[in-house]
């Protein structure tokens, strides 16, 4: 009897004729087995049963290798196999059976079944057809038949899923192709071409499910890959930083698995610059924007994604620059003609006063970094530090460019102002403002704390 919580009991209620695994019983001698293989094969059936797979494959390793015309031995390491949930190492085995013991019923079901399951149909019924042909058991043959039944249907609905595509009706399509995948769930083909339904039906994250799964199914599916990235570089500025970093990670596949496809190696690395541009990786952003640039130096594309990674660096000369080149090939473009005039402006700031230099913080520093920067300057540049009068009145003004600086930064309308290229706090920057409230003496500061979260304007402290 088999135990109902077995492993065995559990293969035998997805795949009823898996059970025969256990009863079957076989003659030492129209097998070949000698007495360390049989070793092997009992033993591995003990630890299949009780759920042990990783030792029982072990075994049947060994059954295998110490006779390779032993079709127990294949049969019974590919129910291991898929009781893992890998089916394609299980397939050349069920194959190798049926080439020793052709009229091995048991494994030719088997076998069928899993090329259902990757929607090769006609391989499949022609298995169900030969098991119904060779004196099969009354359950074997009522199991032939209902998968026959299931593979028919599935060719019509194959048929209906195409004709729905070839129409450009992408909904009949995908419904067509939902009830195929329901029985073909290793069907690459099929969910590529879901994939492409759900991209013309503007649903990329629907198609990068399916293109995932595609890409899993079949070996080097450089296709996939490609799409998957191009559609994350599609999703743009609406993605988190992992979005950008598996696109990354996609395009750069697609360079390994076609290097001497120059098309290939151009497209992926402007997508991955562009991933690294919105991602904040200015460094790597330049280099690899740097490298299409080389290759096509009228690349708009290229130019905008380094115009932005230079602004992160600072490199305001570079990045109008870049713009300006980028202007000349598309004079229509707002973005570009939107960065270049936030460039020229952060130039223009840059010559004045820095709130990020003076924190020593970089232009994407989270404002966790800001309040940290600020408390450690603050403390090295309290004026009560300073006993020489002329020290005391520098460290007062050092003092109030930062407080002024985590003023800023740390509010985001005024930070936001600032980045566009606007000091908030410059009256010459304000319509109507009425100048600077940061200029002003130490003395007007009195009572100012450095180490509260709020605005200059609400602290208490008392100077010695």
């Amino acid at each position: 009897m088999v135990a109902p919580g077995s492993v065995t009991s559990r293969l035998g209620s997805v795949f009823p004729f898996l059970l025969v695994l256990v009863d079957l019983q076989y003659e030492g001698a129209e097998c070949g087995v000698n007495a360390d293989v049989e070793k092997h094969l009992e033993l591995g059936k003990k630890l299949l049963a009780a759920g042990q797979l990783a030792d029982a494959l072990s075994q049947f390793h060994a059954a295998v290798d110490g006779d390779p015309d032993n079709y127990i031995a294949y049969y019974r390491r590919a129910t291991v196999f898929l009781a893992m949930g890998k089916s394609k190492a299980a397939l050349p085995d069920l194959t190798k059976v049926i080439e020793l013991k052709m009229d091995f019923t048991a494994a030719r079901l088997q076998r069928g079944h899993l090329l259902l399951k990757q929607g090769k149909l006609d391989e499949a019924e022609d298995d169900f057809k030969k098991v119904l042909k060779s004196n099969p058991s009354e359950n074997e043959e009522k199991e032939a038949q209902s998968q026959l039944i299931k593979s028919d249907e599935m060719q019509r609905l194959r048929s209906q899923a195409l004709d729905a595509f070839e129409s450009a009706d992408y909904t009949a399509a995908i419904t067509f192709l939902d009830k195929i995948l329901e029985v073909c769930v290793w069907d690459a083909e099929l969910r590529e071409l879901r994939a492409e339904c759900f991209i013309r039906e503007g649903e990329p994250r629907k198609a990068i499910s399916d293109l995932k799964a595609a890409s899993k199914l079949k070996n080097d599916n450089t296709e996939a890959f490609y799409k998957i990235s191009t559609l994350y570089y599609q999703l743009g500025d609406h993605e988190l930083s992992l979005r950008y970093t598996d696109a990354t990670g996609k395009y750069e596949s697609v360079m390994k698995t076609e290097p001497s496809i120059a098309e290939y190696t151009v497209r992926s690395k402007e997508r991955i610059c562009h991933c690294f541009s919105k991602d904040e990786k200015p460094v790597e952003a330049i280099r690899i924007c740097s490298e299409v640039l080389q290759m096509e130096p009228d690349n708009v594309n290229a130019l905008k994604d380094r115009a932005e990674a230079y602004l992160i660096e600072e490199m305001y000369d570079e990045a109008i620059q870049d713009y300006e080149t980028a202007q000349e090939h598309n004079e229509n473009d707002q973005q570009i003609r939107e960065g270049l005039e936030k460039a020229q402006r952060l130039l223009k700031q840059s010559q004045k006063r820095d709130y990020y230099k003076i924190l020593g913080v970089k232009r994407n520093a989270k404002k966790q970094e800001i309040i940290k920067a600020y408390r450690k300057l603050a403390l090295q540049w309290h004026p009560d530090n300073f006993q020489n009068e002329e020290e005391k009145k520098k460290a007062e003004k050092k003092f109030i460019d930062i407080a002024a600086a985590k003023e800023v930064l740390s509010d985001p309308e005024m930070r936001k102002k600032f980045d566009d290229g606007e000091d908030p706090l410059d009256a010459e920057s304000q319509q109507g403002g009425g100048g600077n409230p940061f200029h002003r003496s130490w003395n007007s500061w009195q009572g100012f704390n450095p180490f509260s979260s709020g605005g200059p304007f609400r602290f208490k402290f008392h100077f010695n």
